[in-house]
């Protein structure tokens, strides 16, 4: 079995002393899709900037894509591991959306052709084929959401990692974006409070609260466990034909 992302009593401290993650391990299969879920200062998004050399470890271990998460790797990892922040806004930069998305292959060293090609490639998989010349800061917020994984995708990563993807979004944009992840074929890391998209597209999910594991496991049996949810702050997804 292949891993893309393992961890082993992960722990990492603020210079404030906030303990945000206390001996946290998992590990993610390639290809799966999984989810983070908990309160808020559970420590997730503590976790997803582990994964590709933002943060780095106080203690434990971190591998993805079979390499130890240091200085030596990071060039090789980042190039493999893709974080969607929360906020769209602090991806989107440059003057146009074909600026943007062209951004890391272009730093890559990609020649242009190779770039355009990714660019055209990445807009038309997120449904923004059309945009480029769109500057970023006139597009909606589903826009936003999408051409900042777009970004991503350019870089043809193994791995996405995902802050809150559908935060702040409405019924039809939500929707859509629901439908392009479950459409990625990369293994996907999702971080958010949405348990409707968990049941819809995480086969499993990871319960972090304050900084540890609470639970892991098949995501149809944690979201049916209302208890479980209520001591983590949780609350069951409502049934499908009342999500919005």
């Amino acid at each position: 079995m292949s891993h893309a992302i393992a961890a082993r009593d992960l722990a990492f401290t603020y210079h404030d002393g906030t303990a945000a993650l206390r001996g946290v391990s998992f590990e993610v299969v390639r290809g799966e899709t999984v989810a983070l879920v908990g309160p808020n200062g559970s420590g997730k998004t503590t976790l997803l900037l582990h994964l590709n050399g933002i943060l780095r470890p106080a203690a434990g271990t971190l591998h993805v894509c079979g390499r130890s998460v240091g200085p030596a790797a990071l060039p090789e990892i980042r190039s493999k591991v893709g974080v969607v922040f929360q906020h769209a806004d602090d991806q989107l930069f440059m003057p146009t959306v074909f600026d943007d998305v062209a951004f890391g292959p272009l730093h890559m060293g990609l020649p242009p052709g190779e770039v355009r090609e990714r660019v055209a490639r990445a807009l038309e998989q997120v449904g923004l084929a059309g945009f480029e010349a769109r500057a970023p800061h006139h597009l909606s917020g589903g826009e936003k959401k999408v051409a900042a994984i777009a970004t991503v995708l350019s870089m043809s990563p193994q791995i996405l990692v995902m802050d809150e993807p559908t935060g702040s979004l409405d019924h039809r944009s939500r929707r859509r974006l629901i439908g392009l992840l479950a459409s990625l074929p990369q293994t996907l890391l999702i971080a958010t409070h949405d348990l409707g998209l968990v049941a819809e597209i995480c086969r499993r999910t990871i319960i972090l609260d304050a900084g540890r594991v609470a639970a892991d496991g098949p995501t149809a049996a944690i979201l049916a466990d209302a208890p479980l949810l209520a001591r983590h702050g949780l609350e069951p997804p409502a049934p499908p034909a009342a999500r919005t």
